[in-house]
């Protein structure tokens, strides 16, 4: 059975930091991209992050960039998300993803539809 288990998530003020982590286990991911969405209450689930798992390509939401780096460690079979100057609409469920398919080592998706294991999430709050 496939797991990705996050971690990390928690209360924040305003410009405090977190760093989330997801461990994969059941299937390695360390062919596949991986990825962080998150969704806030009464919003659709929206792209954050992702990596490619030869760790050369990384895309990111508008709305972090330059705020937020995401990393893997294929050994582990972990990925993370470093989250600094957070803001309030930041606020919301962090989901963690893997793709099922073995791409190449640049490769990375940014549609959900495109991960086939997702996590059950964590939750960030940043209060104002």
């Amino acid at each position: 059975q496939v797991q990705l288990v996050e971690s990390g998530g928690g209360l924040v003020q305003n410009g405090g930091s977190l760093r989330l982590s997801c461990a994969a286990s059941g299937r390695t991911f360390s062919t596949s991209p991986m990825a962080w969405f998150r969704q806030a209450p009464g919003k659709e689930r929206e792209f954050v992050a992702t990596i490619s798992w030869g760790r050369t390509t990384t895309i990111y939401a508008d709305s972090v960039k330059g705020r937020f780096t995401i990393s893997r460690d294929n050994a582990k079979n972990t990925q993370y998300l470093q989250m600094n100057s957070l803001k309030p609409e930041d606020t919301a469920v962090y989901y963690c993803a893997g793709a099922s398919l073995t791409t190449a080592r640049s490769s990375i998706y940014v549609d959900p539809l495109r991960y086939a294991y997702w996590g059950q999430g964590t939750q960030v709050t940043v209060s104002s």
